[in-house]
């Protein structure tokens, strides 16, 4: 990813010759992650995609040619968040050009104000996958729904099963966010106080983009699995997670040999097609990867992971209805908003949540717990109590 800014930049639709600032791009491009990076060549190529369509030009924009963008995008279903993302991206691009913001100017300001006003700012949030489900006591209450426990049992014991209860198990116990998820190694996990239960060393994360570090503790629930996955695959170093390819041979009945005076001249010269061939059973065979799995596999996996689950009656309370509306909403992030969940079910404060997860600020968690606040809020306890 290193490197892409700047022919990206110098290839768009210009109204005079952009001078690059060598130095100050390079400095970017070493500060920046590589998410950052990929978001902004996506935001940057789609913007000046626009602009040629429209006859506009890219760089320098003008205030108008930029809330028009916006406006066209959230016109395409766009929502607040990524118009703001959107437009941030834009703004680095003059910044990095040494050229005047036209993000700043009120037009831009104000089409931005009533883009939010007129779709509201709420963010679709991913389904959660909690422990037991959607229950009041997470430690009394049998499981319920759609609920983590029972697609962790319902996994499959062969190396893509071994795999996903390992992946679902260990992404649950930390809340890693999918990138995070496919960067864990074998020298990440580290021994604890408990013999059975582990740590997990994460080098960096999308809040600690300068490497500080943190630390998640993985139960002994989680260990079995990881430690059943890597020794089916011989995983000894490297990266944890990978892909599992599977190659399925139907079974072949018996051929009988044939006569050589009843071959052709041509089957003839390879006389090995008059031999008769065995019985062969349907078989599968199964092999690992050398690289992580993409980020991008995370949200898939989980929705395949439901889909066995309740095609073997694991989750027995849900409707075929049912199972397509939570695949429409599960995604790479499911696990972590659960864990979120189940921690404030269980009567973690924010301040222990944020700690687990993770987080620096405080919005995201009120946010995905803001369902179940309402309900064991203090209007909550109330309307339970009077019926």
């Amino acid at each position: 990813m290193r490197g892409t800014v700047v022919p990206l930049i110098t290839s768009l639709r210009t109204a005079e010759r952009v001078v690059v600032d060598a130095a100050l791009l390079e400095a970017f491009q070493a500060a920046a992650s590589k998410h950052t990076l990929a978001a902004l060549r996506s935001d940057l190529s789609a913007f000046d995609l626009w602009c040629r369509e429209q006859r506009r030009i890219t760089v320098p924009a003008r205030s108008e040619d930029v809330a028009d963008y916006l406006k066209s995008r959230a016109g395409q279903g766009a929502r607040p968040a990524s118009l703001a993302r959107y437009k941030a991206s834009i703004a680095r691009l003059h910044q990095l050009l040494g050229l005047i913001d036209p993000t700043i100017a009120p037009l831009v300001k104000l089409t931005v104000a009533a883009i939010r006003k007129e779709k509201g700012v709420a963010q679709r949030q991913a389904a959660p996958l909690r422990f037991k489900g959607a229950v009041s006591d997470i430690e009394r209450d049998p499981a319920r729904g759609l609920n983590l426990r029972a697609l962790l049992e319902s996994c499959a014991e062969d190396l893509v099963g071994l795999r996903d209860r390992a992946l679902l198990s260990l992404a649950y116990d930390t809340g890693l966010r999918a990138s995070e998820l496919v960067a864990v190694e074998v020298g990440h996990i580290l021994p604890a106080t408990d013999p059975d239960a582990r740590l997990l060393a994460i080098p960096r994360s999308k809040s600690d983009s300068e490497g500080e570090g943190a630390t998640a503790f993985l139960s002994p629930r989680t260990v079995r699995a990881v430690n059943a996955w890597m020794d089916a695959a011989r995983i000894s170093e490297g990266a944890v997670f990978r892909r599992v390819f599977v190659r399925r041979y139907k079974a072949r009945a018996r051929v009988p040999g044939r006569d050589l005076r009843t071959l052709s001249g041509r089957e003839a010269y390879d006389w090995r097609k008059a031999l008769p061939k065995p019985a062969v059973p349907a078989r599968t065979e199964y092999s690992i990867g050398d690289a992580a799995l993409h980020p991008g596999s995370i949200g898939p996996i989980w929705r395949a992971i439901i889909r066995r689950a309740f095609e073997k009656g694991a989750l027995p309370d849900l409707t075929g209805d049912d199972l397509e509306h939570w695949l429409k909403r599960i995604s790479g992030h499911s696990t972590r908003v659960g864990l979120n969940q189940d921690l404030f079910a269980s009567g973690e404060d924010l301040a222990g949540i944020m700690d687990a997860l993770r987080w620096k600020s405080p919005r995201m968690p009120l946010a995905y717990n803001r369902n179940l606040a309402a309900e064991n809020g203090a209007a909550g306890r109330l309307m339970k109590k009077l019926g």
